[in-house]
């Protein structure tokens, strides 16, 4: 490699650029978290893009095929995009109409039993032999709805400190509704103007890489596309999966509120692995306000089923759909989880993959050129 003044002057650039991000990282973090924070709402809109897109290019495929007429081109777009979007809404509000009314019922019925059973431990042979005599005489004594209410009178009062808590969560609610409604709108237009942007994009890539870099970005593009799209139908796939095993094995083992929390489950089962334990916690609640036996054995069998699906359903469903192998699965499901919580869940099997495609592309190109 020949030295020359022009390489080591952007040499000592890059390395003077270098130690400014180093000596100024906390500003520099700052000023790059600023950023993303203004461009959440498009980072959002992209994201909710991407989910329409693949319910588009599934209503697109059905939408008058074969007829080649002007008006069959011009309306396909808009029609599956409302299609798109009037089914995921439909998702969303069966969901919650499912959920959030028992589980609503569920939380007022478990309040209204705090007082029985406290009475009812206090009265209990096992209060008996473990707490001393005089204290169990003291706490018998008590009048528990008294208590309650007084412990509300004096808990009412410190709300008022908490009032700056209140406002700050109330401006992050608005403002995460805010950005969440922008990034929609955003991500219509973009489906509007798909093909267009798809062009622009192609002319720029063409204009300003070489045509072998351009050949090799656009694969990789492809391949990640390719992938986060087969895993986002697979774990969809999987999330239904497991939402009927789940309904199949508490009606089998006469769980109470069976359709309502396999749904909650199939549903959290969208977050990889880790998913289906938060939606049986909201059950075991759920199920406590009937029987605490009851919660305690549908927490085993979650517990039982999730290993099942986790080590055997779920890396065949969705490594077989894009193409990784199980073992990698899991180990991009806890590195992603290790590193980014559950971003990193839904980012890493799709972005292993796509490596893991490439790696063995390029791999098969050396061998072959032997």
């Amino acid at each position: 490699m020949k030295l020359d003044w022009k390489t080591c002057f952007r040499a000592c650039i890059s390395l003077f650029v270098l130690y400014l991000f180093v000596y100024y990282w906390e500003g520099v973090s700052n000023l790059l978290g600023s950023f993303v924070s203004a461009l959440a709402p498009l980072l959002l809109g992209l994201v909710v893009a991407y989910v329409l897109n693949i319910l588009m290019s599934f209503y697109e495929a059905y939408y008058f095929p074969k007829r080649r007429e002007p008006w069959v081109a011009k309306s396909r777009t808009a029609v599956c995009l409302v299609a798109a979007l009037v089914t995921l809404l439909a998702i969303i509000a069966l969901v919650i109409g499912l959920v959030v009314p028992e589980l609503v019922s569920c939380v007022k019925l478990l309040l209204n039993e705090v007082e029985p059973a406290l009475e009812h431990l206090l009265r209990s042979q096992w209060a008996a032999q473990l707490v001393p005599a005089d204290i169990l005489q003291k706490l018998n004594a008590l009048n528990w709805s008294e208590g309650l209410d007084k412990a509300v009178k004096v808990l009412i009062p410190g709300l008022g400190n908490a009032a700056g808590a209140v406002f700050n969560t109330v401006s992050s609610v608005i403002s995460s509704t805010v950005n969440l409604f922008l990034g929609i709108i955003f991500a219509i237009y973009l489906l509007l103007d798909r093909d267009h942007l798809r062009r622009q994009g192609r002319r720029l890539l063409d204009g300003y890489l070489p045509a072998s870099v351009n050949g090799k970005l656009t694969h990789c593009l492809r391949v990640l596309n390719e992938c986060m799209h087969k895993f986002i139908v697979g774990q969809c796939a999987e999330a239904l999966i497991l939402g009927g095993l789940c309904i199949l094995g508490m009606t089998v083992f006469r769980f109470p509120y069976a359709m309502m929390i396999s749904t909650l489950i199939g549903f959290t089962a969208l977050i990889p692995i880790a998913g289906a334990y938060i939606g049986a916690g909201v059950g075991a609640v759920m199920i406590l306000t009937q029987s605490p036996v009851k919660a305690l054995l549908f927490l085993l069998f979650i517990v039982v089923l999730q290993q099942l699906e986790g080590n055997l359903i779920y890396p065949k469903v969705v490594g077989n759909s894009i193409g990784l192998p199980a073992l990698w699965v899991l180990a991009a499901i806890t590195v992603g989880g290790s590193l980014m919580g559950i971003t990193g869940m839904l980012l890493g099997v799709p972005l292993a993959a796509a490596l893991y495609r490439l790696l063995r592309e390029d791999l098969e190109r050396r061998e072959t050129q032997k």
